[in-house]
């Protein structure tokens, strides 16, 4: 099944949550993308012991999940285009929409 995410915050616990579900699906042989808006496109930024977002997202990226960020978003932020926030469009988020047989929002 592919499964489209919307995450929408910088809510570390729901970032983790977010991701690790995504892990979930991948290791059920499903084809998951994520895609960043909003604060979701801090991610880089959340850092917690307990949460450990940034590992969750290790994970997603080696076992093939995709990410999409916001480029309206991380240009209001000053921030850069990254491996872990490549530059996305809504044009692109759409499409993953109209692709995808599941959507979830995560924030």
């Amino acid at each position: 099944m592919k499964i489209g995410i919307v995450l929408n915050t910088n809510d570390k616990e729901t970032c983790w949550n977010c991701f690790r579900f995504g892990n979930e699906a991948l290791n059920n042989d499903h084809i998951v993308s994520i895609f960043l808006l909003g604060r979701g496109v801090e991610i880089e930024d959340v850092k917690d012991k307990k949460y450990n977002v940034q590992e969750q997202v290790k994970i997603f990226l080696e076992n093939k999940g995709r990410i999409m960020a916001c480029g309206t978003c991380l240009q209001t932020r000053e921030k850069e285009a990254s491996k872990v926030c490549p530059l996305s469009t809504l044009h692109e988020m759409l499409h993953m929409i109209e692709e995808s047989e599941k959507i979830l929002t995560f924030g």
